[in-house]
């Protein structure tokens, strides 16, 4: 294959620093706008439908977390296309505006049914976000310290998540709470008008040589299968019990649960921000290879703790909780750092948009029959743990391949930002 050089010029700290800034802020506020209806969730369909029972409860529920999931991975995709070709950052400002608009609009749902359109759209935003703000840093920083920025970047969406709880606790009216979609899109105006293309890709979309690498390109096949089964595994799981922990919580207590419901999102969100610091110092002296197989190992037995052990809420439960999301902050910081690395820049949006979201088609039918599986199997409990199958297929995954043992190969010669 032709070796692409992609000469840079380099940025100044300050711009980085705006960059940065930026990216982290609506990365936080997807990760707020993304669990917002998971910690309002029963009280938002029991609202909008009125005494229905529990069974259509969680229909509708169930339909309102995958729809979210669809449009993520839909999101996702198709914003990692528009990047490579239309532009990192005039891409970044639609699905800004899309998600933070259509969580504004949430506020004035007047059914489920137009609840869910409306989630579809913030999942689809939301994912061109996460997307293509992981792709931005990466080609403006600096080889040397990049991990140590993505890491912290991937950081952002568990802050978001606890800023949901926290939200929560201090607004009992869900409509109040999804004003915070206005937010984002003054964030979005900031972009639009600080923020230019990096460099990498100007030059690159003007070769011709850019359009010669398909996404399925022998040379990058095998990153690209593994490294989406790998993120996945852990995505079925981990939105698993993201999307139905504060209804868990919701069963363990008699009576008025908002507190609890919050206190469970902060802890989720607490725990996967010192995950996900540690992650890069957990590597750095172990390897990607063996972080996650432990972590694959170790969210599997933490499931089964927390899900099939506990009846009652407890300050241990609590405690459980934080681990449990502590372990999910290393995987993603680990994934986040590791997973641009392996492809070129004219390919990277769509590469890094394929594994981070692929797998959310088995997570959104998951999440979609979890409300099935509740009666099946007697509980919130017994149909979260069901899933927990998925980090075995995770830890084979990673035991079994060797795209993810050497970060930085590449087969087409293409450094991400030209910085050394």
């Amino acid at each position: 294959m032709e070796t692409i050089q992609v000469p840079t010029a380099q940025p100044t700290v300050a711009y980085r620093s705006l960059v940065f800034t930026l990216c982290m802020l609506v990365y936080i506020f997807s990760g707020t706008v993304s669990t917002l209806m998971s910690t309002y969730l029963p009280v938002v369909v029991r609202d909008l439908l009125g005494q229905a029972d529990k069974a259509e409860l969680d229909r509708v529920s169930a339909y309102i977390g995958a729809t979210f999931l669809y449009g993520w991975m839909l999101g996702g995709m198709s914003f990692g296309y528009f990047g490579d070709r239309l532009g990192r950052v005039r891409s970044l400002v639609g699905a800004v505006i899309l998600y933070g608009g259509c969580t504004l609009l949430t506020a004035f749902a007047p059914n489920w049914i137009t609840v869910v359109l409306l989630r579809f759209a913030v999942g689809f935003g939301i994912g061109g976000v996460l997307v293509l703000t992981t792709v931005i840093v990466a080609e403006i920083w600096p080889e040397r310290n990049r991990p140590v920025a993505l890491g912290i970047l991937a950081v952002a969406f568990p802050v978001g998540i606890m800023l949901s709880g926290l939200v929560n606790n201090l607004l009992p009216d869900w409509r109040q709470a999804f004003w915070i979609g206005g937010l984002p899109l003054l964030v979005g105006l900031l972009i639009a008008s600080l923020m230019q293309e990096p460099e990498g890709w100007k030059q690159v979309n003007r070769q011709a040589a850019s359009a010669d690498i398909s996404l399925f390109d022998p040379h990058y096949r095998r990153s690209l299968w593994l490294g989406s089964l790998a993120f996945g595994s852990m995505l079925v799981g981990l939105w698993a019990v993201f999307s139905w922990v504060p209804t868990w919580v919701q069963s363990l207590v008699i009576g008025d649960a908002q507190k609890a419901r919050g206190l469970s999102m902060m802890l989720m969100g607490s725990g996967g921000v010192i995950g996900g610091i540690l992650s890069g110092f957990v590597v750095k002296a172990i390897g990607h290879r063996r972080t996650m197989l432990f972590v694959f190992a170790a969210c599997f037995v933490m499931v089964a703790v927390v899900f099939k052990t506990n009846s009652v809420l407890t300050p241990l439960v609590y405690v459980e909780i934080a681990l449990l999301a502590l372990l999910f902050g290393m995987s993603q910081g680990t994934m986040s750092a590791y997973l641009p690395d392996l492809f070129p820049t004219q390919l990277r949006g769509r590469a890094t948009g394929f594994c981070f979201n692929i797998g959310r088609l088995v997570t959104a039918t998951a999440v979609f029959f979890i409300g099935t599986l509740v009666t099946a199997l007697g509980g919130y409990g017994s149909a979260i743990f069901a899933f927990s199958g998925t980090f075995v297929i995770g830890f084979i995954a990673i035991w079994i391949g060797n795209a993810l043992t050497a970060p930085g190969r590449r087969t087409v010669e293409d450094p991400v930002s030209g910085l050394k």
